[in-house]
């Protein structure tokens, strides 16, 4: 009786294993599904470790097969060409590969997404997928060919370009009028608008206030968001202070949709940046040494919209 469907090896592991099997090499098989040899090299460990046995034999020139990976490559190679030839009758020809570039969704909705247009209007031959995802992915096996990483700049991998740095302002509506906001009576009045994310402190009113001196005020409520372009959306409708990523909201002040606000007469501008932020940036990170032409293109389109003519 044959194994139920939830009990087959993944279709990405068989791939892998069918493109080695047919090339003898990993280095080639890697080449063929434009991924890199780790990425590879993990799909095979994944599909033996799910069938129990050993496929491969890893030797200094190449791989051979064992019995069990014989077996297995002379079941499955017939059914993946007939698939490969299935999909090129419903699909009408090969298609691109897109370029693949991860961020958070914070940085994909207030900077990336806003100059997108312009790389699509200049690079018609190249098609990009946008994975916006709030937690750092394995940009090999989830096949991510660029990633905007927010990070300390002694943590950022080898070869990452710093994009931004992080700079903390206050911002709100532009028709919000008053006197200073260091003054109780005032501050007492606001809403303050949050990101709740307690593993970066400095992104939060009270790390802010304190940094100024002015952690003996207290607004009239706060509101918390888990996602931060949200909460710039918020400030945008008028709905409380927030505290802006420069870089993020540049577009925003420049546009006249946020206003940047000074703490008070007595809190000097910059005093209330003195913040961890300084040492974090936002960086880009490659996942292979080699990109294809595509992903050079869209790497260099990113650091050129990074330059300080664009912010």
């Amino acid at each position: 009786m044959p194994v139920p469907l939830h009990r087959l090896p993944p279709m990405d592991a068989l791939r892998g294993f069918v493109a080695v099997a047919r090339r003898m090499s990993i280095t080639a098989a890697a080449e063929d599904l434009h991924l890199t040899q780790s990425a590879v090299s993990r799909q095979i460990q994944t599909l033996e470790a799910r069938l129990g046995c050993q496929l491969l034999v890893r030797e200094y020139r190449g791989v051979r097969l064992t019995e069990e990976g014989r077996r297995l490559f002379r079941s499955v190679d017939p059914m993946m060409r007939e698939l490969q030839e299935l999909v090129e009758t419903l699909g009408g020809g090969e298609q691109r590969k897109p370029v693949t570039i991860t961020a958070s969704m914070g940085v994909v909705g207030l900077w990336l997404l806003p100059r997108l247009g312009d790389f699509i209007a200049r690079h018609p031959e190249v098609d990009v997928r946008v994975a916006a995802n709030n937690r750092v992915v394995d940009l090999d096996t989830e096949g991510v060919d660029l990633a905007i990483r927010y990070c300390a700049r002694r943590a950022a991998p080898e070869g990452a370009i710093e994009l931004f740095g992080d700079e903390i302002i206050v911002v709100g509506h532009p028709d919000w009028q008053g006197v200073a906001l260091d003054h109780p009576d005032v501050f007492a009045a606001q809403v303050l608008l949050e990101f709740d994310d307690p593993d970066h402190p400095w992104l939060q009113w009270s790390s802010h206030l304190g940094s100024a001196g002015l952690n003996h005020l207290h607004p009239a409520r706060l509101v918390r968001f888990n996602q931060y372009d949200q909460l710039i959306q918020a400030a945008v409708n008028g709905q409380g202070l927030a505290l802006g990523r420069r870089a993020l909201v540049a577009d925003l002040l420049r546009e006249g949709r946020l206003r940047e606000f000074d703490l008070g007469e007595g809190v000097p501008p910059g005093r209330s940046f003195n913040l961890p932020a300084q040492k974090y940036a936002h960086w880009l990170v490659q996942a292979s040494p080699s990109p294809s032409d595509a992903v050079r293109a869209l790497a260099r389109w990113l650091v050129s919209q990074a330059t300080p003519s664009h912010e």
